[in-house]
């Protein structure tokens, strides 16, 4: 995995003024961006919301035993973290984004307004679910959600590790994400 930075050095924050890509997480992207970034916030995109929506026939399941991530689905709001790539780095971080998130794309990729911790409004890419796609699960509740997550495993790794470590992240932010920390205290209890 590349480095991280949280915050520019004064080298990097003069050679990328202005037109710097912002990426919008709202899952896994929290969690493990795998891409090199000046600087991240605690962000809300409005108009989208985060729901796990989305079969997973790789990461976190097959597609004999789907698993299911998150994805945008247009409505609400959505708290999440944004990162801040340098200009000379969005080619590379692009086709990062593309292997990783467009694998079978299943996401639209958008440029929407997100508004920063600290009061900016920035435009950032993000993944919003193309519901006509054969991997859009709708809306399944809780139980549903919960048995084809205790059951799957993927390339990533069993996908009760992407809903904890999602469930995790977002209070560490302060997110009050009611179906993720329902559903790592069910995943926690069953072992």
């Amino acid at each position: 995995m590349k480095r991280q930075h949280a915050t520019p050095t004064p080298t990097e924050a003069s050679r990328c003024p202005g037109d710097d890509l912002w990426v919008f997480g709202y899952g896994s992207l929290i969690w493990h961006p795998g891409f090199e970034f000046l600087e991240q916030s605690p962000a809300v995109a409005h108009g989208v919301h985060r729901r796990l929506c989305v079969y997973s026939f790789r990461y976190r399941g097959t597609e004999q035993a789907p698993g299911l991530v998150a994805g945008l689905m247009r409505g609400g709001c959505c708290h999440g973290m944004a990162f801040r790539v340098c200009r000379t780095r969005i080619p590379e971080t692009r086709a990062y984004l593309t292997d990783r998130e467009q694998t079978s794309k299943v996401y639209h990729e958008v440029v929407r307004p997100v508004r920063l911790r600290d009061g900016r409004t920035i435009r950032a890419l993000c993944y919003v679910v193309d519901q006509t796609h054969r991997q859009f699960a709708g809306k399944l509740d809780r139980e549903q959600q919960l048995a084809l997550i205790q059951r799957s495993h993927g390339d990533r790794g069993p996908n009760r590790d992407y809903v904890c470590n999602t469930a995790k992240a977002l209070t560490n932010m302060g997110v009050q994400d009611r179906t993720m920390t329902w559903l790592a205290s069910a995943l926690e209890k069953a072992g």
